[in-house]
């Protein structure tokens, strides 16, 4: 069916295959529209519609509809693709801008400038400064963008020094796999881990929270007032899933001893035939004092210390990680009793679905580890 106007010299017969390639193109959602738009010229044009009633028909000029037959007609499907533009030739050499990515990889502080890190603009600045070339924001961003540089984000990192990181990360991994000296563990020895989250806040907001609601998140009022703050103790029995906690007013060795406590007075530890807790270097519980005090209060119990700087390899800290997500952001409490019943109630909570972690950091993990 012509549909009116000139027939084109440019007649286009389809192939199944490439038919349905055309109508699934043409019906893409996610397809770039000019994309779209030639597949639906190449469809009329198949069924027979004049370049004329083609434009009509997609809103074109005829000149479009003829291109655009007239390209799948000589050279098929690849001829819908844009071809290659070489563009205007490349204003700035290359050791330009090599020289203003080398400068994006300095720290600012070497070349004397009193800043933390480079904004684009600082950037530019210095560039400018330099002599180098005179170039928007715009297209120095470009240039950076090439290799990904984004001297305006920052990472932070530490290194474990310890120089017996392996071995004292290998013994914690072993006893989350129940394993300890190279013996499995006996079915009544228990696994803690156990650390303090410090310095939890009651800050009380100026104005009540808000709920959220129709296109509105929940509001919480930016001022507060400090209520004071308590440190939050937790034990986490690694291989049972099981929960202790206590709030105090502060850490120390005192009230880590009542945690611990609080876990050796309960079966199924009071009666272990050993109870392995791991803990960090914190002051409540460092050094071979902490474990001559603990072991000679608890004649079954074990205390293995982490490396240095590896709270991460502390299972309980994933649980404080929980708590911190879902309790205490945001903090609006009116007091610390407030803050303490929150907290304890979430334990509570929790507990009542707590699965053991899928720990997956082991001591082949460390296979060639140098300090």
């Amino acid at each position: 069916m012509a549909h009116g106007g000139g027939r084109s010299p440019f007649q286009i017969t389809l192939p199944a295959s490439q038919r349905r390639w055309l109508k699934a193109l043409a019906r893409r959602g996610t397809a770039e529209h000019r994309q779209v738009t030639r597949a639906r010229i190449v469809l009329l044009a198949a069924a027979g519609w004049t370049n004329r009633a083609i434009a009509r028909k997609l809103g074109l000029a005829p000149n479009t509809a003829g291109k655009w037959r007239k390209r799948f007609s000589e050279e098929g499907v690849d001829g819908l693709r844009d071809r290659k533009r070489p563009g205007r030739p490349r204003a700035f050499p290359a050791a330009v801008i090599a020289a203003c990515k080398a400068i994006a990889c300095e720290l600012p502080a070497t070349r004397g400038v009193p800043l933390g890190r480079w904004s684009l603009a600082e950037l530019r600045t210095e560039v400018l400064a330099t002599g180098l070339v005179d170039i928007s924001t715009t297209t120095l961003w470009r240039w950076l963008d090439e290799d990904a540089l984004k001297p305006w984000q920052h990472r932070s990192w530490i290194f474990p020094r310890d120089p017996d990181f392996a071995a004292k990360a290998g013994v914690v991994g072993d006893l989350y796999d129940r394993v300890f000296q190279g013996q499995e563990l006996e079915p009544d020895t228990d696994v803690v881990s156990a650390d303090e989250k410090t310095s939890i806040q009651a800050r009380r907001r100026r104005h009540p929270s808000l709920p959220p609601g129709v296109a509105r998140a929940m509001r919480v009022e930016h001022e507060y007032e400090r209520g004071g703050a308590l440190a939050y103790l937790a034990a986490w029995d690694v291989h049972q899933a099981r929960l202790f906690g206590r709030c105090e007013p502060s850490t120390g060795i005192e009230p880590f001893g009542r945690l611990v406590e609080q876990v050796m007075t309960t079966e199924p530890y009071a009666s272990a035939t050993r109870v392995f807790w791991i803990v960090d270097n914190g002051s409540s519980h460092r050094g071979q004092a902490s474990i001559a005090r603990l072991e000679g209060a608890w004649e079954n119990l074990r205390l293995v210390h982490l490396p240095t700087h590896a709270s991460w390899l502390n299972q309980v800290e994933i649980y404080f990680s929980v708590v911190q997500r879902k309790v205490l952001t945001p903090n609006d409490f009116l007091d610390l009793a407030e803050v303490e019943r929150r907290l304890l109630a979430f334990q509570r909570r929790y507990q009542q679905t707590a699965t053991p972690f899928g720990w997956r950091f082991t001591r082949t993990d460390l296979a060639g580890w140098r300090p």
